[in-house]
């Protein structure tokens, strides 16, 4: 029997692109960051493409590194100063929330094991027991976590009309 030819890596990006991204945007929320750590993910896939064996799973894969990748971007927010206009003795009132995109503000409110059991699991496409090596616990604790999150995503968008 021959191996399984590996498939070109624009091939990979292409099909698995969108999902990526929805799993960056999932993680870091709709913005440019979420981007980057998009591009993070493909580069460093790139990188370690050639030896990438060819009967892995390469969805897997990738939301492995973009999980990482996620993380790294936290790590740097973190860490870079917030630039303001003027220094002032106390913290200014933070003003209301930007309702512009109603689920990623829903998303963002459900606790952290929660969001990511649902960006990985739904968005990303990985088993209960990959998305339990990624964030830890078990797959059973995962499987709950995401449908915890679920619920409370739907019970947070429902339609107060009924519509």
């Amino acid at each position: 029997m021959t191996p399984l030819a590996k498939q070109p890596f624009d091939t990979v990006v292409a099909e698995h692109g969108a999902r990526i991204l929805r799993v960056c945007r999932a993680v870091l929320g709709p913005t440019a960051d979420a981007d980057d750590a998009w591009s993070e993910t493909f580069l460093a896939a790139l990188k370690a493409w050639p030896d990438f064996p060819d009967d892995g799973r390469v969805e897997a894969w990738l939301v492995t590194i973009a999980h990482r990748k996620a993380i790294d971007v936290t790590r740097a927010r973190a860490r870079r100063p917030i630039p303001v206009a003027e220094i002032t003795e106390t913290a200014p009132e933070p003003g209301p929330p930007d309702r512009s995109d109603e689920l990623w503000e829903a998303v963002r409110s459900l606790p952290p094991k929660q969001r990511q059991a649902v960006a990985y699991h739904h968005l990303g496409g990985l088993r209960h027991a990959e998305v339990a090596e990624l964030i830890g616990g078990s797959a059973a604790s995962v499987r709950k976590a995401a449908s915890d999150g679920i619920r409370a995503l739907r019970t947070l968008l429902q339609d107060p009309k009924g519509a």
